[in-house]
């Protein structure tokens, strides 16, 4: 079994900048986190783009698409930003034969107490239990992209009733 993993930035992948005395995206932490975890299947990791989610444009989401369908393998991990995880997840619907997990963190990664890595444990079960489709994992929970929205308030991914 195989995993891809692509990633676009976002908190996950932010690091404090010093010299600056803010947080700015850095390289993907999904490797240190699989490498943590001594996993045993196959992996790739490719970094599509390194921006907070909102930035993202509809052309970076067309771009995430291309590479997605484009790509062999069909077991995907996407490491999102958690402001715009929905759109991007709704624009990766209707690629066929794949099963699409987006996965983001509310900290990031690098800090003492995070979600990242919880989030990134839950993605590769789900992405390798779930039958073709695009998903979003946050909050231990495993959510339709369409009855899906990040509550600002209470910090957590909800499904909304799909009939409003």
């Amino acid at each position: 079994m195989r995993i891809k993993f692509f990633t676009t930035g976002g908190t996950i992948d932010k690091v404090y900048f010093d010299a600056k005395s803010e947080f700015e995206v850095g390289p993907p932490q999904v490797l240190e986190v699989v490498k943590e975890a001594h996993v045993t299947f196959e992996y790739d990791i490719e970094s599509i783009l390194r921006k907070d989610s909102l930035d993202m444009t509809d052309a970076d989401r067309q771009l995430i698409r291309q590479r997605v369908e484009r790509d062999p393998d069909t077991r995907i991990v996407i490491t999102h930003g958690t402001d715009t995880m929905v759109q991007t997840a709704q624009a990766l619907i209707g690629i066929a034969g794949k099963i699409i997990v987006l996965t983001g963190s509310m900290q990031p990664a690098r800090f003492r107490v995070t979600d990242a890595v919880f989030n990134i444990g839950a993605a590769i079960g789900a992405v390798q239990s779930l039958s073709s489709g695009v998903y979003i994992v946050m909050n231990g929970q495993v959510f339709d992209p369409r009855r899906t929205r990040k509550n600002i308030e209470r910090n957590c991914f909800e499904e909304v009733d799909a009939h409003r």
